[in-house]
């Protein structure tokens, strides 16, 4: 017997090309060095803006190493590893052994790094509330919780099946 269609399967690729727009666009924005530039000045931060991007994923995803954080960010190793040695040179962030594998030395924020990302968020925030200030509570609620669904489910078909 087949399989029953769902009502929702006959709009799905639409929506998948809408949400995709979406997501380029948001990328889209998110790169752009101006908007760096307006957070970094409204947090009274005096930071280059590539070790502004570091810094950020190194608190929010850290203890983590230069190779996974090249990685994440699409740059290459080598200019990660410069600009993480410049980090921890500025006392923002440290480094340490991995103790699973002796070969990794992993970033991890330092307080010094904290107090900066703690000034980024609270201005991020600040220019967030523009954004959001039409929004109903519920709305960026379900924002929140369905954009961190959707991220975990990426990051799982990334990682591939279980084996």
């Amino acid at each position: 017997m087949p399989a029953k269609k769902r009502v929702q399967d006959t709009h799905i690729s639409a929506e998948l090309k809408s949400l995709h727009l979406s997501v380029v666009s948001l990328v889209s924005v998110m790169n752009r060095p101006r908007n760096d530039e307006r957070l970094i000045q409204e947090a009274g931060v005096k930071l280059d803006q590539a070790l502004f991007r570091l810094l950020v994923v190194i608190e929010r995803v850290g203890p983590i190493g230069v190779v996974e954080l090249a990685d994440r960010l699409g740059r290459d190793y080598t200019t990660i590893s410069r600009q993480v040695a410049k980090l921890a040179t500025m006392e923002l962030i440290t480094r340490q052994g991995n103790p699973r594998d002796r070969r990794i030395r992993e970033a991890t924020i330092a307080p010094k790094g904290k107090e900066m990302t703690d000034r980024l968020d609270a201005a991020r925030e600040r220019m967030g509330r523009t954004i959001f200030e039409s929004w109903e509570p519920q709305e960026l609620s379900d924002l929140v919780r369905l954009m961190a669904k959707f991220a975990s489910a990426m990051e799982a078909v990334e990682r591939g099946p279980p084996g």
